[in-house]
């Protein structure tokens, strides 16, 4: 047998294999993995397509292709209507010194264009380094939502000076995020306890230990210090889903 027949037989094998597979998460309810499998599958039999000479054989597996691009469709179509009727979930576990959490890499997908206003529900944006936290992830949103108008906080407040220095801080930011014609609205509260974040276009995040995840660096001048990124973690559960109905805080 030609080492080309070989290749040809050996792909079409490959691809029976993944559509096989592709057809039993399909009926399992397991769309999303269904659809990578046909996916897959139909890129090899595309492949095993150019190398056939037999105008029937030909025919054949182009209405093969055919069939399994449909049911690919329609699992992306369905998908797609899940996304959009607000049952898009997606969880992200945190494992205790993980690496590669920051903001940016957490939420950036989800902060766009049509983002023109937030809402952060975290009872410990007090001391010095939950607001640095809460710091950087205005500048997050400033840098990627470019239509951003106003960003609404509802934190508790701390005790004694740290409370003066508490207030003091956020309103250094409220007055830096002006500049950027940004309103950033705080409210205290004694008997908040949710940690969310709420984005106008139906995002919701859900953080375990709020913006507060990250572990203190080891030193001013160790990885991670400026990069968080590199910041170890503490371990926490991310809950990212949408809704079509958000709610103010």
């Amino acid at each position: 047998m030609a080492r080309s027949e070989q290749e040809l037989n050996s792909k079409n094998a490959a691809a029976v294999t993944m559509l096989k597979r592709a057809v039993e998460l399909e009926l399992e309810s397991q769309y999303q993995p269904a659809l990578v499998c046909y996916q897959e599958g139909i890129d090899l039999l595309i492949q095993v397509l150019k190398g056939i000479k037999d105008d029937t054989k030909k025919r054949n597996l182009k209405k093969n292709i055919s069939d399994y691009l449909n049911r690919a469709e329609n699992i992306k179509k369905y998908l797609d209507q899940v996304k959009e009727d607000g049952k898009h979930h997606k969880q992200i576990k945190i494992e205790e010194n993980a690496t590669g959490f920051s903001y940016e890499s957490l939420f950036q997908e989800y902060l766009n264009e049509t983002v023109t206003e937030v809402w952060i529900e975290d009872a410990y944006i007090r001391q010095t380094h939950q607001l640095y936290n809460f710091l950087r992830f205005c500048e997050l949103i400033i840098k990627r939502s470019c239509n951003i108008k106003t960003i609404h906080l509802l934190t508790s407040l701390d005790n004694g000076n740290v409370k003066i220095e508490q207030i003091n801080a956020l309103e250094q930011i409220k007055g830096s995020l002006r500049n950027h014609g940004v309103l950033l609205e705080l409210e205290y509260s004694s008997s908040i306890h949710d940690r969310e974040i709420r984005l106008n276009n139906g995002w919701i995040i859900k953080i375990g230990r709020g913006l507060d995840y990250f572990k203190h660096p080891k030193g001013k001048f160790s990885l991670g210090y400026c990069d968080f990124d590199l910041r170890p973690c503490h371990e926490t559960t991310v809950d990212i889903f949408h809704t079509n109905h958000t709610k103010k805080i």
